[in-house]
Formats: structure tokens, sequence, C-alpha cells
């Protein structure tokens, strides 16, 4: 074969590959949550969804594969100062979604980066109207401003900032240690408190305790008195009721029909039991003078029964 022959059939056979080449490239199937934003000779054409599509090969052309789901996005970390001028380094991440390929491929020359920057000089804007006490309770705060910020541009970029978490807030090591021991003194200090909160109350308590002990004791004993009173008060009413009731029924059976007889015979047997007594000792008896003239000495007695 001649030279110019081999040479012809090798550019053939390359046009013949580039030609189908071609016709396969515009063959594309675009997975789902994916978009393809295709240009035809430079200019925007159309934007690919989910499924088989078929280009025109030579003239449209694949600028842009775009993903639909949500990212996450690292924000470096980067030096801030805080309100009081204290230097610390902030990292976070950025949680975002692609809303409107068109704008996300022709809005900005690259979104993600541009949304880290963004991110970044935000906080560093946030950090420097907060003391760096504040920094670490403020974190929802700088947060917000810096979603707030990214939404609004956002809006151009065709992407949606979900929301920014802060990672680390790593002050100077040097500060650091001068955060823990103002940190450890506090805590020292609120168990200072606590404990003499404790012994106060321990001893409130404790004389509460001795004070209603000696109450109780004061009013047990008085309460003993009173019970004590009462008993011999009712001892005392008992025996006067008992002895009015003994009167009274005296007084009427004196009233009956030879009741005043029956009185002195109950009188005689007593003196009678009396004089029997003389024998002992112990005995004192008064002996009348007429002792056995006892009929006339009975008859002698006047009963007053008014």
């Amino acid at each position: 074969m001649e030279p110019t022959t081999l040479f012809s059939f090798i550019v053939w056979g390359l046009i013949f590959l580039y030609i189908i080449a071609g016709f396969a490239g515009s063959i594309r199937i675009v997975p789902n949550k994916q978009v393809l934003i295709v240009e035809r000779l430079g200019q925007y054409r159309a934007t690919l969804g989910a499924g088989l599509h078929i280009l025109l090969p030579f003239l449209d052309k694949v600028t842009a594969k775009l993903n639909l789901k949500e990212e996450t996005i690292d924000v470096p970390p980067q030096d801030c100062f805080s309100k009081d001028e204290v230097k610390v380094e902030v990292d976070g991440v950025i949680y975002m979604t692609v809303a409107d390929p068109v704008k996300a491929a022709y809005g900005v020359t690259n979104y993600r980066y541009a949304a880290t920057q963004l991110a970044q000089t935000t906080i560093r804007a946030v950090v420097g109207t907060i003391d760096l006490d504040k920094t670490f309770e403020e974190r929802d705060a700088i947060s917000a401003k810096v979603v707030e910020t990214l939404s609004k541009a956002g809006a151009k970029w065709g992407i949606i900032v979900h929301r920014y978490e802060i990672r680390n807030i790593d002050p100077p090591i040097s500060v650091a240690e001068a955060m823990e021991r103002q940190v450890n003194a506090e805590r020292e200090k609120r168990a200072m408190v606590a404990k003499a909160a404790g012994d106060k109350e321990s001893r409130i308590n404790r004389s509460e305790g001795q004070k209603a002990e000696l109450i109780n004791v004061s009013e047990g004993k008085m309460q003993e008195i009173i019970n004590y009173a009462d008993g011999e008060a009712a001892e005392i009413l008992s025996i006067a009721e008992a002895t009015a009731d003994s009167i009274e029924k005296v007084g009427e059976a004196i009233a009956q029909p030879g009741g005043d007889k029956a009185i002195k015979l109950d009188v005689a047997q007593q003196y009678f039991k009396s004089i029997q007594s003389l024998g002992k000792p112990s005995s004192n008896v008064i002996v009348p003078a007429d002792l056995f003239n006892m009929e006339s000495m009975l008859d002698g007695m006047e009963l007053d029964l008014s």
C-alpha cells in the first residue's frame, strides 16, 4: 500500500471515529436529583433532568452538571477578632441546596466557593461586634446572621442555604488557660456559697428541732398537770354528789313513818360498837355521864328535817 493511500485511510478512520464518538456523546442518561446544562453553539438551550436525552451531535454541548441534593460545604478555619480585640479561630459547615440550576451555572463562577467566602466574611463581621465571653453563648445568633446573608446572595446564585453550624471557636492557648482558671474560680465560689448555705440551713433545722422538742415537753407537762387537776376535781365532785345523794336519801327515810326511830336505832348501834372498842389501845370514845340510861338519851335527840 502506498504511503499516500495509507495516510488517507488513517485520516478517514479518525474522522469516522470522531463522528461515532459525537453520536455516542449525544446520548445522555441523567441520574435522579441531577441536571445537565446544555448549550447550543455557545448559547443556553436547555436544562436536562433525570432520564434519557438525545442531543444534536457537534451542536449541543453539556457545559455543567449540577447535583440537586442537599450539600455540606466545609468553611475552613479563619482568624477573627472579637470586640475586645482577642483573636479566635472559627470554622463551620454550610448546608445548602441548588434550587435554580441556570442561576447556579451562570449567576456565579463557582457557587460553592462564593458561599464559603461570603460565610467567612460574615463571620468575621459578626464576631467583631461581640465580646469573647459571649461568642460561645451567641453561636445561634452568629449562625442565623450567616444564613441570612447567604440567603440574600443565594437568591441570585440559585441556591438555598438551610443552615450554618459553627464547629469550633478556638481562642489562643493563653486566653483559653485564663478562661479555664476563671471558670474554676467561679465553680469554687459557687461550691463555697452552696456549702455555707447548707451549713446555715442545717443549723436552722437543728435549732427548730430543739425548739419543737422543748415545746412538746412543756406542753406534755402542762397537759399532765391539767389532767391531774381534772381528775382531782372529778373525784371531789363525785364524793360531794354521793354525800348529797346519801343525805337526801336519809332525809327521805326520816320523813317516812317510823323513820326517826330507825335513825335512833342506827345511832344506838354505832354507839355500842364504839363502846366495844374501848379495850383497844388506839380507841378514843366519849362516854356520856348516864351510860346506862340509853333510852332517855335517844328520846332527847331532836331530828331537824327542815
